[in-house]
């Protein structure tokens, strides 16, 4: 397994989740996390215990995230060598030179006359 690989795992698994923790969070009006502490304010640990909790969990996936994927960068494989001359220069410099005999100009000197 390269390392390439292996920060494509960790990014997926972070995303994954970075999603969750972002799903449970509390939003203005309720949401998930009131279903999981309960209806009351007395869940385990407390609801302002649950919120730190989630709003740190948020900010420290969001930046290991981040760094996977610059990180990744650096460790994504590298394009073979590429010839940097182009087809066409290419061309140019292998054809074969034909000796070709210029066009012979002719004039036309007779002038038609009628008798």
């Amino acid at each position: 397994m390269t390392t390439y690989t292996l920060f494509l795992v960790l990014i997926i698994i972070v995303a994954f989740l970075l999603i969750l923790i972002i799903m449970v969070q509390n939003p203005k009006g309720g949401g998930l996390s009131s279903s999981f502490g309960g209806g009351g304010t007395q869940s385990l640990g407390g609801v302002q215990n649950t919120t730190n909790f989630l709003d740190k969990s948020t900010w420290t996936l969001t930046i290991a995230l981040l760094a996977l994927i610059l990180l990744s960068n650096f460790a994504a494989p590298k394009a073979t060598a590429v010839d940097n001359t182009s087809e066409v220069k290419n061309t140019i410099e292998n054809r074969e030179i034909q000796d070709t005999p210029a066009p012979v100009q002719t004039t036309n000197n007779t002038q038609d006359t009628v008798k």
